[in-house]
């Protein structure tokens, strides 16, 4: 059996996308290749807030999910428990930032993409996007997670690994830790907090009601 691993990162654009952690289920859709192409199940996947002047959240957490599943993109597309996770973009935020974009007839065939947050000003397909959200065809999935959004705590200043790196991740990049002291101090941390699932609303969504 695999040690499990922290995927450390900021989540410099929180907006309910990506993550979703709407309906019950945390997902890791789009962005992020490199973590949906290495993460293990088990690993813990950890966001941070963004230090930047327009969001000032640096230090204090995001989300942290542990990946208790990985599906296709076909899988994820066709399985009806994310149904919901379909956009729909002129419906509530919720629904509008729906991650479930991707679909095909057959897998010969190009991906086509649901109007979304990655899709062109005219809601469809937006190569980039689809190059890079396809890449790794592999959706991460958790239904043991926690969701803050921009109202999350403060990471403790003692959650650093034997080389001293601390946990929260600052700046761009991904960090990932396989201490395992690090990562019991961590899941401690987190089971202290008392809560889990969704918790407060992506910062972008707070930053629109001031």
């Amino acid at each position: 059996m695999l040690m499990a691993r922290i995927h450390s990162y900021v989540v410099r654009y929180d907006s309910g996308f990506a993550p979703n952690p709407f309906y019950g289920y945390c997902t890791l859709a789009t962005c992020k290749p490199s973590i949906r192409r290495g993460a293990n199940l088990g690993d813990w996947i950890v966001g941070s807030g963004s230090a930047s002047s327009r969001v000032r959240r640096g230090g204090c957490l995001v989300f942290a999910m542990r990946v208790t599943e990985t599906l296709t993109i076909d899988e994820y597309s066709t399985d009806s428990r994310f149904e919901l996770k379909k956009p729909y973009r002129t419906g509530s935020r919720k629904q509008s930032c729906g991650d479930n974009i991707y679909f095909r007839a057959t897998p010969k065939e190009a991906w086509q993409q649901r109007d979304s947050f990655h899709s062109s000003e005219l809601g469809t397909n937006h190569p980039e996007h689809v190059a890079r959200d396809t890449g790794p065809n592999r959706i991460l999935v958790s239904n043991q997670f926690v969701y803050f959004g921009g109202e999350g705590p403060k990471f403790p200043a003692n959650l650093r690994d034997s080389q001293g790196r601390s946990l929260c991740k600052n700046g761009i990049g991904l960090t990932i830790f396989d201490d395992p002291q690090l990562i019991a101090d961590f899941e401690l941390w987190i089971g202290s907090l008392g809560v889990s699932g969704y918790q407060g609303a992506p910062h972008e969504w707070l930053s629109l009601r001031r």
